[in-house]
């Protein structure tokens, strides 16, 4: 039977509940109890030893169906050798969540900070506010570890692109660009793990590797779904934050999806996940399965002929640990059976076991270890609760402000209905993948905090079906000094294993938008929550909606930074991380058609701002601000010469490609000054992008940097960016293979623009 996310996590219920009530104020060791005289002598429990000697010493101690009991995230107890059962699967998505068995919420860890959903904070584009957050998880996930309630490996963060607007899990992802992606994964991932390369605060884990991005659509769904991807896509797109990831954050697990790629599941492909991941990219870690994938290839692709061919076709790929029972299962009948050898097993087994030894696992006592003082008095604290609120205020995106209609005034608007089904969310403002939070405050709560409050839902839930309550909106919008309609979605509407057929509003939320917009006294502001894009089309161009604001999912503290915005107290910054499609944008574009690049011949009209030209609602990168920005470029090089390797490297055609080129130190400058004309000090989020010389491989503009500044009034502040070459200025031709054009680059921020010409040295070059 295969054991789905769903029904796995149904398994362990009973336990979740059961356990909800307990105080556990300490977890016991481990392994390698000091007071264990059997084994606190044995070497692999020896700190001053190096891991590797460690780890081999552990694993020749281990039965061969001991070996097999650890290739599960439920991995077994080994008594006999003083090591204790450990679940491998916690999630940490946007905060310690007990979606996955590992954590669960109860006594003295009764809830966690709960930050803004993945795609709201990505909004800040403020790296180093992702690293922040990360920071917080892991202090929270490491003290409910050291209370017996958490895990130390979780399977955060989602680093997929949102190629489709309609997938139910783009919330969970960086948006549509692989570079924000790849950044943000790097970020979270340092600020989860640590910055020592040799040890753990906590191990993540960037998933899911890799062009997986449909859950359920028009009858396709993830486990039978055949991703027919170009290696020029895969390249430049599908795997670019997966890479970074890797090579950049040092991520300590990369897992594999459900879906196959060009007709092999991820899961089992050596391509994937030997020779990519481990090989060419260097992981130092573990590379786990989407729970239960090995069972999927299986029993619902039918990959392979046997059980025990899928188990030792996975751990041969390269696969190191399956979320589900298949492996356990399976693979000592795949070692009979000489499909597998025992030392294929070993291999998996020095990838876990070097990850739970760099995590202190086998360090004997908890206290004496480096985060061992954390406990309750460090989850859900005033300044986490703060971070939460900071990175709400700066994910939260202005669309539009027609005649300045925002910031509202606690004077001039002393009265203000407020509308909508999200009017009182709380629980709907985490999305998905998350936990129990600190506590809520809803919108209506929030603005609450600045003026007298009318409050009418005018729909039951954002499905909206009927009118029944629009006659009482209506009048609480006809009688207030201003009207802030609180619409949009929620996990009902879009969601894991949910993607949407729509753009457009649910039900009838356009249709109360309108009537209540109709009949307001004052200015109406239209804010938006919901996970992808939204065609409001209507709202952009209606007169009587003169402000419209995205919130996202904005957290436990969503809605005093909605009001903290709306009123003032914070000065909007964020940028859309994707692109608002208009719904005619869906017209003929199948979710499952993978292609980034237009296919004129199908009429198939490119995917993301990089490849798509077509009308919008809102491009990638909008966003408003209270006050005005100017840029000027002060200084940036016009010629950088491109030297090429030794005597092997080509010149062909107009490109050079980047393994051919002296990448070391090859960067571009640019300093950029940046001046807050208006009115209000603000911060400004600066995109850089880079549109190469025109050619079929290239995409019409792609983002090659981004800061986060803040400028006060009047006040300039002189920015530099440094742009490396070889990684951002490239692009990916047909065969997969990565070239710099050769010719004038435009750099483009604001309306600033500037040419750089990127030239090849002749020096020992051969021309083909």
């Amino acid at each position: 039977m295969i054991l789905h996310k769903m029904a796995f996590l149904a398994a362990f219920l009973f336990f979740l509940i059961s356990s909800s009530s307990v105080c556990v104020q300490s977890r016991e060791t481990f392994a390698c109890d000091t007071k264990d005289a059997a084994t606190a002598t044995l070497r692999f429990c020896q700190v001053s030893v190096p891991i590797t000697e460690r780890v081999k010493d552990l694993i020749g101690r281990l039965t061969l169906v001991e070996k097999v009991s650890l290739l599960g995230n439920t991995a077994a107890a080994i008594p006999r050798l003083g090591i204790k059962g450990y679940e491998w699967w916690s999630e940490a998505l946007h905060g310690v969540s007990n979606v996955g068995p590992g954590t669960k919420f109860g006594g003295v860890y009764p809830a966690a900070t709960s930050f803004p959903q993945v795609i709201t904070t990505v909004a800040s584009f403020n790296a180093s506010l992702w690293e922040s957050i990360g920071r917080v998880v892991s202090n929270e996930a490491r003290a409910m570890y050291n209370g017996g309630v958490g895990g130390l490996t979780y399977w955060s963060p989602n680093v997929n692109i949102l190629r489709d607007p309609r997938w139910g899990r783009g919330q969970e992802t960086p948006g549509e660009d692989p570079v924000v992606a790849g950044k943000y994964a790097a970020s979270y991932v340092r600020g989860l793990q640590g910055n020592d390369r040799s040890r753990l605060k906590v191990a993540a884990c960037c998933k899911h590797f890799t062009a997986y991005d449909l859950d359920n659509w028009n009858g396709v769904d993830r486990f039978h779904f055949n991703a027919k991807v170009s290696k020029q896509d895969i390249e430049d797109t599908f795997d670019v934050p997966f890479r970074m990831c890797v090579k950049e954050g040092n991520v300590a697990s990369i897992m594999c999806s459900y879906n196959q790629v060009n007709g092999v599941p991820t899961c089992a492909d050596p391509n994937l996940l030997k020779k990519t991941i481990r090989n060419q990219w260097g992981l130092n870690g573990y590379i786990v399965s989407d729970c239960d994938s090995v069972g999927v290839l299986y029993d619902t692709q039918h990959y392979t002929g046997t059980p025990e061919e899928a188990a030792a076709d996975s751990i041969k790929a390269g696969l190191d640990l399956d979320c589900g029972p298949f492996l356990g299962a399976h693979t000592i009948e795949a070692v009979k059976k000489n499909l597998l050898r025992e030392s294929d097993v070993d291999n998996a087994l020095v990838n876990t076991l070097t990850v739970q030894m760099r995590l202190g696992m086998f360090d004997g006592d908890i206290a004496a270890q480096p985060y061992g003082h954390l406990g309750p008095a460090h989850v859900c604290t005033p300044v986490h609760k703060g971070l939460a609120l900071e990175a709400a205020q700066q994910g939260i995106v202005l669309l539009k402000n027609h005649g300045s209609s925002l910031p509202l005034s606690s004077q001039r608007h002393r009265t203000v209905a407020v509308i909508g089904p999200n009017s009182d969310a709380t629980v709907a403002m985490i999305g998905n993948y998350a936990g129990i939070a600190c506590g809520y405050t809803s919108p209506v709560q929030g603005i609450t905090g600045y003026a007298r409050t009318i409050h009418q839902k005018g729909c039951v839930d954002v499905h909206c079906m009927d009118d029944r309550l629009f006659d009482a909106a209506v009048e609480a919008a006809r009688g207030a000094d201003a009207t802030v309609l609180v619409m949009g979605l929620d996990q009902s509407i879009e969601a894991e294993f949910k993607d949407r057929n729509s753009l457009l509003l649910p039900g009838k939320q356009q249709e109360l938008i309108s009537r209540v917009a109709k009949a307001a006294k004052g200015p109406v502001i239209l804010v938006l929550m919901s996970g992808g894009p939204i065609d409001i089309s209507f709202a952009e161009k209606d007169r009587k909606i003169p402000a419209i604001v995205w919130a996202g999912y904005p957290g436990q503290e969503g809605g005093t930074a909605i009001a903290d915005i709306l009123f003032g107290s914070a000065n909007p910054g964020g940028k859309l991380p994707m692109t608002w499609y208009p719904q005619d944008y869906l017209t003929n574009l199948p979710m499952t058609e993978m292609s980034m690049r237009p296919i004129h011949s199908k009429r198939i009209p490119g995917r993301t701002y990089r490849f798509y030209d077509g009308p919008v609602v809102y491009p990638f990168g909008h966003g408003l601000s209270y006050t005005r920005f100017t840029h000027s470029i002060a200084d940036a090089p016009k010629v950088i010469p491109i030297a090429v390797r030794g005597r092997n490297g080509t010149v062909s055609g107009k490109s050079i490609r980047v393994t051919h080129a002296r990448c070391n130190r090859l960067s571009l400058g640019v300093h950029v000054d940046v001046t807050n004309v208006g009115s209000r000090d603000g911060t400004h989020t600066m995109l850089v992008f880079s549109a190469p010389p025109g050619g079929e491989w290239a995409p019409k503009k792609q983002l090659v940097a981004f800061e986060r500044v803040h400028v006060a009034v009047g006040e300039k502040k002189r920015v530099q960016v440094n742009i490396h070459v070889c990684k951002y200025l490239s692009v990916v031709d047909r065969a997969g293979n990565r070239r710099i054009p050769i010719g004038d680059h435009g750099i483009h921020i604001g309306d600033e623009s500037h040419t750089v010409s990127l030239q090849a040295s002749t020096l020992g070059v051969i021309k083909s």
